[in-house]
């Protein structure tokens, strides 16, 4: 009797939540266990939430984990599970003495993207790895959205995206790439504007930040996790 009635407790909290996400305009969201107590994790197209499981009461944000010497952004660790989900689909600058991997929601059409972009060579040479998603800022649908869509369809992806950044036109080009999935992801992460940059760790630095000053962050990021 007990398992039955524990079991029919999970069934009610289910339908409560799917209730609650509903009255909210929420038709699809991946309901996940959270690590507080009490709470769900909802993956939804437009973020992340966190739901009581009684389906009462809703947060928005990301969830931080302070137990430890410094906070901890456990949503984007959670999230950085679906980033490398997707690394068969990044565009890859890779360091030849690797050090930092950086992976960078870009935009064609973003200036700040363009500066990034022209000191790859630096940032490589300073041993960091830049992978690349697709994030066109004027959504989904739009021009730099079908432009981009091509560039990830081609052959030679880098090669196309050097050229398209260059100024050179953009070939048409389908597949079976969708990134759509880098702006939900993108999305998800709280990217609001290009570049947006997403460290190892989870933790995303909105902005362009130069070579040097990219080192000297990741350096500090390695150093105080060394300490842990």
């Amino acid at each position: 009797m007990l398992v039955a009635s524990f079991t029919g407790a999970v069934h009610a909290d289910d339908a409560a939540i799917q209730k609650a996400l509903g009255s909210l305009g929420i038709k699809q969201a991946d309901v996940q266990p959270s690590p507080a107590a009490g709470l769900k994790t909802v993956l939804t197209e437009n973020g992340v939430l966190y739901i009581t499981e009684d389906g009462k009461h809703v947060l928005q944000g990301p969830l931080y984990d302070v137990s430890g010497a410094e906070p901890v952004n456990v949503t984007n660790q959670l999230l950085i599970t679906k980033l490398e989900a997707l690394k068969d689909q990044m565009i890859i600058y890779k360091a030849a003495n690797e050090k930092h991997v950086i992976t960078v929601f870009t935009d064609i059409t973003c200036g700040y993207c363009h500066k990034l972009h022209e000191q790859m060579k630096e940032y490589n040479e300073l041993g960091i790895t830049v992978r690349y998603l697709a994030f066109p800022r004027q959504g989904l649908n739009s021009q730099a959205e079908k432009d981009m869509q091509s560039i990830w369809c081609s052959a030679d992806k880098a090669k196309a995206f050097d050229a398209a950044l260059k100024g050179d036109a953009i070939s048409p080009a389908t597949c079976k790439t969708d990134i759509s999935k880098h702006y939900a992801l993108g999305v998800q992460f709280g990217v609001q504007g290009t570049p947006a940059i997403v460290l190892q760790n989870g933790m995303m630095i909105p902005g362009y930040q130069g070579p040097k000053e990219m080192l000297a962050m990741l350096d500090a990021h390695a150093a105080s996790a060394a300490k842990k």
